[in-house]
């Protein structure tokens, strides 16, 4: 069957520079989800696609409907991250869909998750996440529906313990502004200072401020 195939190929997204191999998800992950991707997948398809579900490409506006992806700041950057379309269209083959859904289940690990939260995070696709990343990842999150203080108590934990307090962090302030969270991203978990923040050094963000990982939540 399709969905047999796509478990013997997951994960198929393309590699990103300067990043390792996409980890991928359990092997429980993929069975969990494969039963009713499939289902999913053909429904969102016109009528007349549907007996060659295996062949046929969701159109991104189609993906965007699902439930998971509907209320996502980052929905755009899910369908460019995980589409394989060599049109740059953004629509997904069933085994990109899949892929997708494999990575929201609740069965996929933290490394997963985090890879591809990475990802998405890292608009220009260039393997690290740069200031003007961030300040993208900021844009999306400030216009959706994320209020100020939702916002700081994603961000806070990411900030450098204070001296004395052990595992404590600078408490966030209300009235610092939005505009200098990116400055202050980079500036305090850059650990080797390079100007960028890697994959290494956003895991060790996501192990301190797991939230970071959450809009790849299959109740996102």
């Amino acid at each position: 069957s399709c969905a047999r195939v796509a478990l013997a190929g997951a994960v198929g997204t393309g590699p990103c520079p300067g990043l390792p191999p996409a980890p991928l998800p359990p092997r429980a992950a993929l069975v969990l989800v494969s039963s009713s991707a499939y289902k999913r997948f053909s429904e969102l398809l016109p009528r007349e696609e549907r007996d060659n579900a295996c062949a046929a490409r969701l159109p991104k506006s189609r993906v965007l409907t699902l439930p998971e992806l509907r209320a996502n700041p980052f929905k755009d950057r899910i369908c460019r991250v995980f589409s394989t379309s060599e049109d740059g269209d953004d629509s997904m083959s069933f085994e990109d869909f899949l892929d997708m859904l494999s990575v929201f289940s609740d069965a996929a690990t933290s490394d997963v998750k985090s890879y591809y939260a990475f990802r998405i995070f890292d608009f220009d696709d260039d393997g690290t996440l740069d200031r003007k990343d961030l300040e993208k990842l900021v844009n999306c999150l400030t216009e959706s529906r994320l209020s100020h203080a939702e916002m700081e108590q994603l961000l806070c934990n990411v900030r450098t313990p204070s001296p004395g307090r052990g595992h404590g962090t600078v408490p966030a302030t209300h009235s610092s502004p939005l505009a200098l969270l990116p400055r202050q991203i980079l500036e305090e978990s850059d650990i080797d200072k390079d100007g960028t923040i890697n994959l290494s050094e956003f895991q060790h963000i996501v192990s301190r401020s797991p939230d970071f990982a959450r809009y790849l939540q299959g109740h996102s």
